[in-house]
């Protein structure tokens, strides 16, 4: 492994117009997408990683056939990622190899200090450590850490790391996860939970209201003034968006990154583990969604912690409410095809769900106290509802692509992060399995992803 600012010279540009096909024939070498091209410049080279927690002991020979029985079957595992010489834009092309998995599945020594049995900042550590380096550029841009050391969250944990090139949370996550199978069930596929389409439901309302023309009206006049609202909430929200990627920055306060701080630094990773059950009874108490309530909750910490640090024998050096804080959140557009679906893709070699797309928009978080803590979450759905109700995400995700047509990689690397720079705090978020899951008959404990690399 090498540092991130020497990866892209690891490996010479080549000339790669064609390749070889199942038939034997020549066919011409896939090109990256200008999203995933751009998570190679300098200052926006992203990684995902995934701390996964298991209930026993990691077999390393079974964990590596199910990678490459399941795992790598999906191209972009088993491909190079290389420069076109002969392409002046410099563009990048999916070269096929032949993968060596000892390559990819690293299994360190670690032996705690006899002194200091803290397994836990031990893990941590090698964590930390690998956000300072990245990986081989002549290698598929991913590898997989197993650590057979008990901590007090599991038995065993591994660490799932791979470039953002690769695809996005969605993609990743149900390739992952179609790795997986229910733990009361070994043959079963995961379940994921899908938001039902409300379409059949209006339409049955609509029949049912046929005879009523005052009824047909007032849903055409609801419809009318939702579309209007669509587009108020828009004009406004992209136009805010493209102020805070420009210029527009969020106020100091000890939650943004100091002055002088680079992606390339290490990073301390810390993950906790929450109850869902006690989140769900205040989803259901708000009447909101889980996102609503974890949005909720960390306006609640940040405004806390504020006015606790900034008051002083009563008297506050600044007015915390008018403290300019925000976050940039990652928004899925890609259609979930759900577990099954991909798992038969890859087994029938067709084309699996893959690549980035995704949107982001600026929420405003408030800085303020409430006697009732529900009012946090209430204030969430609040912020929630009205951005759903926006096509930001979809203008921010044409944004990007008409920023890297007009000045190519490189000037659509210093635009496009800037606006994750000027905010505070960073949200993203995949639906994970309904039930117990295992891969290769080893139970998982959790799984907290995250990413480290972005412009800061």
């Amino acid at each position: 492994m090498e540092r991130g600012e020497n990866k892209m010279a690891l490996i010479k540009p080549i000339r790669t117009t064609k390749k070889l096909d199942a038939n034997g024939g020549e066919e011409e070498a896939l090109l990256m997408s200008p999203t995933s091209r751009t998570f190679h410049e300098p200052n926006y080279n992203l990684y995902v990683l995934a701390i996964l927690g298991w209930k026993v002991p990691i077999n390393v020979d079974a964990m590596k056939a199910e990678i490459q029985s399941k795992l790598l079957k999906h191209p972009r595992f088993s491909s190079l990622q290389v420069i076109d010489e002969s392409d002046d834009s410099r563009n990048m092309k999916w070269i096929p190899t032949t993968v060596n998995l000892d390559d990819h599945v690293i299994v360190p020594d670690l032996k705690p200090n006899p002194n200091n049995m803290d397994t836990d900042k031990l893990v941590e550590d090698y964590i930390s450590n690998l956000s300072a380096v990245s990986i081989d550029m002549s290698k598929p841009l991913w590898d997989l850490h197993i650590l057979n050391v008990k901590t007090s969250h599991a038995e065993a944990t591994c660490i799932f790391r791979l470039h953002h090139s690769i695809g996005d949370g969605v993609s990743l996550v149900s390739l992952l996860l179609s790795c997986f199978r229910k733990s009361s069930d070994p043959t079963s596929l995961p379940t994921l939970l899908v938001s039902s389409s409300s379409s059949s439901k209006g339409k049955s309302n609509l029949s049912n209201n046929r005879g009523s023309i005052w009824s047909l009206m007032w849903q055409y006049l609801v419809k009318l003034w939702s579309c209007i609202s669509l587009l108020f909430n828009t004009v406004v929200d992209v136009p805010m968006f493209v102020a805070t990627a420009l210029f527009l920055k969020d106020s100091q306060s000890p939650f943004t990154v100091p002055q002088g701080f680079k992606s390339s630094t290490r990073l301390r990773f810390v993950y906790r583990t929450v109850s869902l059950d006690d989140i769900k009874f205040i989803k259901n108490l708000t009447n909101s969604t889980v996102n609503d309530v974890i949005l909720g909750i960390t306006q609640a910490a940040l405004s806390r912690y504020v006015h606790r640090k900034y008051e002083i024998e009563g008297k506050r050096k600044f007015s915390p409410q008018k403290m300019r804080c925000r976050a940039s959140v990652v928004m899925n557009l890609r259609p979930l095809l759900g577990v099954q679906a991909v798992a038969e893709m890859i087994e029938k070699n067709t084309v699996v769900i893959q690549g980035n797309c995704f949107g982001i928009v600026i929420i405003p978080l408030s800085i303020s106290q409430f006697d009732n803590p529900l009012d946090y979450v209430r204030k969430a759905k609040t912020t929630m509802d009205r951005k759903k109700h926006s096509l930001e995400s979809r203008c921010t995700f044409y944004l990007s692509q008409l920023l890297t047509k007009l000045f190519g990689f490189k000037g659509a690397a210093a635009l496009a992060p800037r606006a994750l720079s000027h905010t505070t705090l960073f949200f993203s978020n995949v639906l994970g399995p309904l039930e117990e899951v295992s891969w290769s008959r080893h139970p998982l404990a959790f799984i907290a992803p995250t990413c480290y690399g972005q412009s800061t």
